[in-house]
């Protein structure tokens, strides 16, 4: 008996002399558990502080368990489940009628305490720093432990004649809350409760700072919405449950007018400064549950839950309206072009609704404004045919979706050969279009199909083709890459020579074209062969059917000579486009193995007149 009153004495020395709990350390932390004892607690101490030692809670209290207890806390992931884990050791070993946690609360200058009594009833209550009389605000601000003879200061009525101990829970030298216990030999339970007290502050900080990590790595620095990454997983999070609800999800993009020429005139700071304001003005107009992010450099997306088409139209007119309100020196106000995609209606896929938001956005864009507003397209309200939204097709993929998936290319040529009662002049602008769209694929070869069908244009009219062969010609080189279409963009876009695997990918190109584009459309059948064997030799040593001299169509010599040229001219990303001589110079080395002679020599005398 002496023996244990002695360490229950020690014990409360202890809580006497060291009143602030001191900030967690391995060091001390394993020095804080071998001085507690593993034997049972006295259960008698004479100090007139304490009012009863008789207890028998006091007597079978085994600070063993208790301690591995908390030193095992390793399975949670919330700091909910960490209060409850605390609770749950205290309400097993100590006899309390309720446990307390306050986090202090930096932007309302308050302590929230959230309670729990020993029946598992819930009761929140709010401390204002401001209060200094009050312990627990002494408590937090003072770093110190606070003894209390009654729980008025809680101002529930619920408790009586209970005695507590707030605690301050610091880490790192801050102090980020209390923790309060009632317990009537809180002073002789003192050096557990500061353990504990100290391992609840270390957990709290250290959830607190994945909590913070874990939004700046979605949040954008900037204007603070989420960033692009945050938005890929709210919006396939939002379309999961749209699908399960049976509910739509629209997505509402605008990109800030004249951003480039603002940056450009004026500086990137007046730029980030249109770019804030716009942010800043959607989360202020934007309806509660709607969420909002830097899409990319000047473009703002926001996911509408369970909204329709027309009311996704209705917001965004709501907000156009809203920025155009706002006035910026030196700028006036701002405008935003803006388009809109609604799941399931528009597209199930997420990839795709998003390109169809961002095809509406540039055909707003190139809808200008009416009457000072912004025109609000949906992909519900163009053909996909208009030229317009081709070349605003061309322009998203160009800019944003280098790795787009084939079903959406899939669809682009079914949608391609539905239309076989086509004009001649129509064929013509959807065969633009479609070009366009595939070289913006890869904006080294932006303009290649184009200027290939200018060239093999210009040949075929020097040879003195007849008209009807020369337009034949002229629309086949602007077709003569559609096959890539079907080539993956890892083969496209790589820098440096293809292994020997991807070499047989990419020579599957021609074939792809001719069967996959052309084939399934009878006004254009008659271009199968330019497409298909634009990439044979005259020593047979080209493909895809390795075809020799005179088993190759002239149109598609015509073309292949053409493709060189364009592709010694320009730049790519290995290399400086050649000057026009070392070109020529090229196409003479090959003359009679790779291409035909007298082409060659034709195309070599028009060739300083066709420009690059």
């Amino acid at each position: 008996m002496n023996k244990e009153k002695n360490l229950a004495n020690k014990i409360y020395n202890l809580s006497e002399k060291s009143p602030v709990t001191s900030p967690i350390t391995q060091e001390n932390l394993v020095s804080k558990v071998n001085s507690l004892t593993f034997n049972s607690c006295a259960n008698s101490l004479s100090n007139p502080k304490n009012k009863v030692f008789n207890n028998e809670k006091s007597l079978t209290l085994n600070y063993r368990i208790v301690v591995d207890e908390l030193i095992n806390i390793c399975d949670i992931s919330t700091t909910y489940e960490l209060y409850s884990k605390i609770y749950s050791i205290i309400t097993q070993n100590i006899d309390s009628a309720f446990f307390a946690v306050g986090i202090f609360k930096e932007k309302s200058n308050c302590i929230n305490i959230r309670l729990k009594d020993k029946l598992g009833n819930f009761y929140t209550t709010k401390v204002f720093t401001k209060d200094d009389e009050n312990p627990i605000v002494k408590s937090f601000k003072n770093k110190e432990i606070i003894f209390k003879d009654d729980v008025d200061f809680l101002k529930l009525t619920y408790f009586k004649n209970n005695s507590a101990v707030i605690l301050p829970l610091i880490s790192i030298n801050k102090c980020i809350g209390v923790v309060i216990i009632e317990d009537n030999y809180a002073r002789q339970n003192i050096a557990l409760y500061k353990l504990m007290t100290n391992i609840l502050a270390l957990y709290t900080h250290n959830f607190d700072l994945l909590e913070k990590s874990e939004g700046y790595e979605n949040t954008d620095n900037l204007t603070l919405l989420y960033n692009h990454r945050g938005f890929q997983e709210i919006l396939s999070n939002e379309i999961s449950r749209a699908e399960t609800n049976k509910q739509s999800v629209s997505v509402v993009m605008m990109d800030i007018c004249n951003i480039t020429k603002i940056n450009r005139e004026m500086g990137h700071a007046k730029g980030d400064e249109v770019i804030k304001i716009v942010a800043e003005k959607v989360r202020q107009n934007m309806r509660e549950g709607d969420v909002a992010a830097r899409y990319g450099g000047d473009e703002i997306a926001i996911i509408l839950p369970n909204t329709s088409c027309s009311q996704a139209k209705y917001v965004a007119e709501y907000l156009t309206y809203s920025l155009s309100c706002c006035f910026i020196d030196d700028i006036g106000p701002v405008k935003v072009s803006v388009g809109i995609s609604t799941y399931p209606e528009c597209a199930n896929d997420k990839e795709k609704l998003l390109i169809l938001a961002e095809q509406a956005m540039y055909i707003s864009q190139a809808k200008g404004y009416k009457d000072g507003m912004s025109a609000i397209i949906s992909s519900e309200d163009f053909n996909f045919w208009d030229d317009v939204a081709l070349k605003s097709y061309a322009e998203v993929v160009g800019k944003r979706h280098a790795q787009l998936g084939i079903n959406f290319e899939e669809e682009l040529i079914s949608k391609f050969n539905t239309d076989h009662a086509m004009s001649g002049a129509r064929i013509s602008e959807i065969a633009t279009s479609l070009a366009g769209a595939i070289d913006a694929k890869d904006p080294y070869t932006k303009g290649h199909s184009t200027s290939v069908s200018r060239y093999s244009e210009a040949l075929a009219r020097a040879i003195n083709l007849p008209e009807n062969e020369v337009e034949r010609i002229k629309l086949g080189a602007l077709l003569h890459d559609v096959g890539k279409i079907g080539i993956p963009e890892t083969v496209l876009k790589k820098e440096g020579p293809l292994s020997d695997e991807e070499w047989q990918i990419m020579k599957q190109h021609p074939t792809i074209g001719a069967e996959k584009v052309l084939t399934p459309n009878p006004s254009l059948r008659d271009l199968i062969p330019i497409v298909k064997y634009h990439h044979e030799r005259i020593d047979g040593k080209g493909y895809p059917e390795g075809l020799k001299n005179g088993d190759i169509p002239l149109a598609a010599k015509i073309v292949a000579i053409a493709d060189t040229y364009h592709a010694l001219v320009s730049d790519r990303p290995y290399r400086r486009g050649m000057n026009i001589e070392k070109a020529i110079s090229i196409l003479k080395e090959g003359a009679g193995s790779q291409w035909d002679a007298d082409l060659v020599r034709t195309f070599i005398k028009i060739a300083p007149s066709l420009g690059i």
